[in-house]
């Protein structure tokens, strides 16, 4: 029974279709498990445990009748608290939702449980998702199975540390500046943010309930898993047109044939300009270059000609801030940028957040314009590879800290937002589909995760490629302890 808390989301379905274990077996031991180790972890805040227990039961005695609800038949998923799920509390970790129970699910949820899956319960992660930790005003810190006294990252940190330590096989989560790859590294386990979108977001908390939608770029949606053939799964499942979201285009997810590993042409680069990155951080990549190399792959340090990533980070946090201000009263609107001026980061993208809150429509639009910029220098570069690797974050998991302060990079300090976004926000600003995948350990044992970069609604070539690459870094390894 161990061992099926650490079956991936598409072994549990085959060994349930099979009856190898029934559906209510691997739910009973999910919750053992769960019962084992939540409490020291806190990354499942609500558990769903009659309801489930009660859809188990259903899914077996359909098998026993020939029906197979879909391709995850009977497989528990846990789901980040930002998204709905119809008679399932969500928060969002928001004060003012602690009770509420939505009547409808997210998008994505609905796709999930079309599929056959179960939701298992919502997982721990930060107010409204406006942090790259998991430390909720309602439920408190998510811990990190590697070490409990360091962050799993964030906003979808909870998720990532449910999978990690077995407590659920998927997560689905968002991401607007690394939420899905930031704890992903963190925690060791495998996550995919998706071209801008490809995923509908119809659901998402932000926007609370009645109020408008103000973030209209950026936001994607997509899956944590311990495995690439799970990422492609639950993308194939959740993405697609949605009548609740018209801005989903109808764009084929086309299944792509892997290639012999020799046959790829990799660009990477061990850090972007303006942000510090461990030296572990740095070896790992390299690492994995040489070993590339070897493998007769063409490889080569670049970083797109050009490509202004300080100009890059400080579009992102324009945009970003000028669509969550528009959505945001006044009042509030004055207290979310008094909150964040008042950090300590001091870090460019950090400001011009905050500036963009207030920003008038000729900046806004003079943003917009400078991001299509950006994207046409990016998917020029990108052109001639079949993907670009480069770091996650500046270092591994850090301690539990206030957010804001400076986080410890090799003995210096680094903005609390550059370590950990300065990676990742520039393709939410490009809209670019990126898998995170684990590629080593530090010397105290913490996860070192490789973001795989791809050009524009080249969703499948990138999961396809991250895919060839594990057969170089290695599947997933469960945290000791676990």
């Amino acid at each position: 029974m161990d061992d099926l808390v650490f079956c991936t989301a598409t072994e549990l379905a085959k060994i349930i279709r099979e009856k190898t274990a029934s559906a209510s077996e691997v739910f009973e031991a999910h919750l053992s498990h769960i019962a084992k180790h939540n409490p020291n972890l806190n990354a499942i805040v609500t558990l769903n445990e009659e309801a489930v227990r009660k859809r188990a039961k259903e899914a077996d005695k359909a098998l026993t009748r020939g029906e197979v609800w879909g391709p995850l038949h009977g497989v528990p998923v846990t789901i980040k608290d930002v998204f709905e799920t119809a008679g399932l509390r969500t928060t969002s970790s928001f004060k003012p939702l602690a009770n509420h129970v939505p009547q409808q699910d997210a998008t994505v949820v609905a796709r999930l449980r079309a599929a056959g899956a179960v939701v298992l319960g919502k997982t721990n992660m930060p107010a409204l998702a406006l942090d790259l930790q998991s430390n909720s005003p309602l439920f408190g810190p998510a811990n990190n199975p590697y070490d409990v006294s360091r962050t799993t990252g964030g906003s979808t940190g909870g998720g990532a540390a449910a999978i990690a330590a077995g407590l659920s096989p998927l997560e689905t989560g968002s991401d607007i500046g690394g939420s899905l790859r930031i704890p992903a590294s963190y925690c060791g386990v495998f996550s995919f943010k998706p071209t801008e979108h490809r995923v509908s977001g119809a659901g998402h908390i932000p926007p609370t309930p009645g109020a408008p939608n103000g973030v209209r770029h950026m936001g994607t949606f997509g899956p944590v898993g311990r495995s690439i053939e799970d990422l492609r799964l639950a993308l194939t499942l959740i993405a697609g047109p949605d009548e609740r979201d018209w801005e989903v285009p109808p764009i084929p997810l086309t299944p792509v044939s892997r290639r012999p590993l020799h046959e790829y042409r990799f660009a990477w680069s061990k850090g972007f300009p303006g942000v510090l990155v461990s030296q572990e951080t740095q070896a790992a990549i390299e690492r994995v270059v040489r070993t590339l190399a070897d493998a007769g792959c063409k490889v080569e340090q670049a970083d797109p000609p050009g490509f202004d990533f300080e100009i890059a980070r400080e579009t992102w946090g324009t945009i970003l801030g000028s669509e969550v201000g528009a959505g945001l009263p006044p009042i509030a609107r004055f207290l979310t940028a008094l909150q964040f001026r008042m950090m300590a980061d001091k870090s460019k993208g950090k400001g011009s957040f905050v500036r963009g809150l207030s920003a008038n429509m000729p900046r806004y639009v003079q943003a917009l314009t400078q991001r299509d910029v950006l994207i046409a220098s990016l998917e020029e570069f990108l052109a001639h590879w079949d993907a670009w690797l480069c770091p996650v974050t500046s270092g591994p998991a850090f301690t539990h800290r206030k957010t804001g302060q400076p986080i410890e990079v090799d003995g210096q300090k680094e903005h609390y937002f550059m370590a950990t976004t300065g990676h990742t926000c520039v393709f939410n600003l490009a809209g670019n589909p990126v898998a995170a995948l684990p590629i080593g350990r530090t010397k105290e044992g913490l996860p070192i995760g490789m973001q795989v970069v791809g050009r524009r609604w080249q969703d499948m070539e990138v999961l396809t490629v991250a895919e060839a690459l594990t057969q170089v870094t290695g599947a997933f390894q469960r945290p000791p302890g676990f």
